[in-house]
């Protein structure tokens, strides 16, 4: 199914004319200029960055292409950028690059290595290397492939459930601890989770009991208002969800199709069933994975904003 492409959905940068098969499911983004260059490296964190520097008319770089691309789709746990030396010259200036192909390794915004030449075999055990001394392996509670935890950027007055209970409301479930959600007259909950600024969304996580959790999530984003329950039911969702019990229990992490949620004001989930049918449903934590779109003085948008609500 189109469901579970690992973290492979993502918005493609253009940098010029872009050739037909960059619009396949491919996780490579091209880099369009300096600006974007260093938010990528930034937006990485701790991941490791490969980086691509290629141009139009070098034949071995056409060749080694294919082969940046499948190791992308393999790697997915590293971040992997194309920069065209034509359109991009402040980037290759400022990254040394005398010669392409050269594929230079980031992380955390420091070089680790560099490799030029267009050899598929010495480019795959650069990465292996690279990735084999990475600080954290695998998905932790913060981070998925470079992206956070987006709690920090939910506006807590844009939150809302329709049908939430009145012991078990929708804030039970937006931490780790014991709270949960549960539904209130029947099986069905509206989530509406508004951010503080412009975010992208990566993929999402659900714990909750294998038979009472939710099974079947339709998700919507910048809505006016929050939905009613026939509106949502009638409504063509940007993405629908259909979760296992394994999901639940594991907290498995559901990708979400990444293009089609690169600028999101909020977020609205219509549970509309769950695992047996019972007649309630129960929502133990819910993880919203992803990136602000501009990174810069988060800290400080978020005081000002903090007063600004308190002095109305």
């Amino acid at each position: 199914g189109g469901r579970r492409h690992r973290g492979t959905w993502h918005f493609i940068l253009t940098c010029g004319t872009v050739s037909p098969f960059f619009w396949e499911i491919m996780p490579v983004k091209q880099i369009a200029d300096e600006a974007r260059f260093q938010a990528e490296l930034s937006n990485s964190g701790a991941n490791l960055v490969v980086v691509d520097f290629t141009a139009s008319w070098c034949g071995p770089c056409q060749r080694i292409a294919p082969h940046f691309e499948s190791l992308s789709n393999k790697y997915t746990q590293a971040v992997f950028l194309k920069v065209d030396i034509d359109h991009c010259r402040e980037t290759a200036l400022s990254q040394g690059v005398s010669a392409v192909p050269t594929f230079i390794f980031f992380r955390s915004k420091a070089k680790l290595a560099t490799l030029r030449g267009a050899d598929p075999a010495s480019l795959e055990a650069k990465i292996q290397e690279l990735l084999g001394s990475e600080p954290s392996e695998g998905i932790s509670s913060e981070t998925v492939q470079g992206h956070v935890d987006m709690s920090t950027f939910y506006d807590r007055s844009a939150q809302e459930c329709l049908n939430e209970s009145d012991d078990h409301p929708l804030a039970g479930c937006l931490s780790s601890g014991d709270g949960y959600l549960e539904s209130d007259c029947d099986e069905q909950l509206i989530i509406s989770l508004g951010f503080l600024q412009p975010v992208k969304l990566h993929s999402l996580k659900v714990q909750a009991p294998a038979t009472t959790g939710p099974k079947t999530l339709k998700l919507f984003i910048n809505q006016p208002r929050t939905l009613g329950f026939d509106q949502a039911l009638g409504m063509e969702p940007v993405q629908l969800l259909e979760l296992s019990a394994n999901d639940l229990e594991e907290g498995a992490v559901i990708p979400l199709r990444y293009v089609k949620f690169q600028n999101v004001q909020n977020l609205q989930i219509f549970v509309k069933d769950n695992q047996s049918g019972s007649e309630t449903t129960r929502i133990n934590y819910l993880v919203v994975y992803g990136s602000p779109i501009n990174t810069t003085n988060m800290g400080e948008f978020k005081r000002v904003a903090g007063k600004k609500g308190e002095s109305h």
